[in-house]
């Protein structure tokens, strides 16, 4: 029995960054489920090579974003990933080591504890008993949550209890619920500690949490921030929205928790160093000619739309920050220019953006139709109607086509021929004989000779041309 204890122990508490789910590491690497904390609370210890790097507290992550901070009163050797058994109240809970050192000084300083709390102590290394026990535990947490979900129902709360957290002994569970009003759960408190044999601890968590606790894909096609990296929720407002000119749609600003987006805040302080720099917009433009007021204005380019109307953009002129406060400053020493902005239409500024798509042509792959070779013996009319057109506009239409063609392949372009009527090709000449012709008589209708019929006569015994 020790020898099986020597070999699985090494297997939970020796192997840095164990992970009981998958084996294949931290979290900060592969993320794996909640049982183990969450990928968000994991904190990489930078100065865990340093020499005298010793604290006296350590951070110990719990599921669903819970952690806690406790006292190594025995100075038993800690390192990131390893399972412990901490002091709770009844009993012990297990958990994994999350940080150490002299950074959870500074960790307990950012979630801002009291100053008067009361640290537990960490007993042990988890061993292989303990952790039998926590995953036997772990087991019961979806049936409970099923069952006391009904029971919630039956006694008519308004409530959803999202999650159920047994501790590490087995003794006590955490129900997570979120509800939209006060709830009075007393009763259903008893009810939980009579069915499960249990101590009940009732948690309330917002819709954010729970969005967190879940996961899934946000709009943005990438994993949610809460469920991911975030670690802490800062409220949102629509003033953020405003500064970043997003539309109030509510839609498109709730994220799937249906409250508002928490990457709304991540630019917009951003946002509202630039507006700063912008000119303020109740300040009008005076010119010779109207009065342009502030429309809009894109922050990040420092560029500023006036119009002539105020709720309509009429006669809109856009003019960069500088040029804005240039004629602030003219119209507060009394001085109106001809207008806002010259009109420089001889020496624009080109672009440093240009458009790949029209550096060549679209149909540039298309494969033109071959014109099919006229027979020297048809002599329609559009035939030489180009050929006089020809004759007449030098190259014409045709020809203007077929230079164009030779420059795109690179050929040279022959030189039109003006020599008059030397020049001109005999077929052109034949047909304009011909149109100096006379034109034929129109071909009458006779009807078909019968079989039957006299050779020299109709079926009536008429000749042919009699009328």
């Amino acid at each position: 029995m020790m020898e099986k204890d020597i070999n699985i122990q090494p297997n939970v508490t020796d192997v840095e960054d164990y992970c009981v789910n998958c084996g294949a590491g931290a979290c900060s690497e592969r993320c794996c489920n909640d049982d183990v904390g969450r990928c968000n609370l994991t904190s990489t210890n930078w100065l865990e090579d340093v020499p005298d790097n010793d604290y006296e507290l350590v951070e110990v992550l719990f599921k669903n974003t819970r952690r806690g901070f406790y006292r190594n009163s025995t100075h038993i050797p800690l390192k990131r990933g390893d399972w412990v058994a901490v002091e709770a109240n009844p009993g012990h809970d297990i958990g994994r080591v999350g940080l150490t050192g002299r950074l959870v000084k500074n960790q307990i300083k950012r979630v801002n504890l009291r100053k008067d709390i009361e640290f537990l102590r960490v007993f042990r290394k988890a061993k292989p008993s303990d952790m039998e026990r926590y995953e036997q535990a772990k087991a019961r947490e979806e049936d409970t949550m099923i069952r006391s979900r009904k029971i919630a129902v039956d006694l008519g709360l308004k409530m959803k209890i999202g999650d159920v957290e047994y501790q590490g002994d087995g003794n006590k569970a955490i129900f997570y619920y979120i509800a939209d009003e006060r709830v009075d759960f007393r009763q259903l408190i008893k009810v939980l500690a009579d069915v499960f044999k249990i101590r009940v601890e009732m948690k309330q968590i917002g819709a954010r949490q729970e969005a967190g606790r879940i996961g899934g894909i946000g709009p943005c096609g990438r994993p949610l921030c809460c469920a991911t990296w975030m670690s802490s929720f800062i409220s949102v407002a629509t003033s953020a929205a405003r500064f970043q000119d997003i539309s109030l749609n509510p839609q498109n600003l709730a994220g799937q928790c249906a409250k508002l987006k928490c990457c709304i805040n991540f630019e917009v302080n951003t946002y509202v160093e630039a507006i700063r720099q912008l000119p303020p917009k109740d300040v009008h433009l005076e010119t010779k000619d109207a009065t342009y007021y502030y429309f809009k204005a894109d922050a990040l380019k420092r560029e500023i739309i006036y119009s002539t109307e105020r709720n309509a953009p009429v006669n809109t002129v856009m003019l960069t920050a500088a040029e804005a406060f240039e004629i602030i400053a003219l119209n507060k020493n009394g001085v109106k220019p001809d207008s806002l902005k010259p009109d420089d239409d001889g020496n624009k500024v080109k672009s440093p953006f240009g458009d790949l798509l029209s550096q060549d042509s679209i149909n540039r792959f298309d494969k033109k139709k071959k014109k099919k070779k006229k027979k020297s013996g048809d002599k329609s009319g559009k035939a030489d109607k180009q050929q006089t057109d020809g004759g007449d506009e030098g190259n014409g239409k045709a020809g203007h086509e077929r230079a164009e063609r030779h420059q795109r392949q690179g050929k040279p372009n022959r030189e039109p021929q003006d020599d008059g009527q030397a020049e001109r090709h005999p077929r052109g000449e034949k047909s304009r004989r011909q149109q100096d012709k006379q034109p034929r008589p129109v071909k009458t209708f006779r009807p078909r000779k019968d079989a039957n019929a006299p050779q020299n006569g109709n079926a009536q015994g008429k000749p042919d041309n009699a009328e």
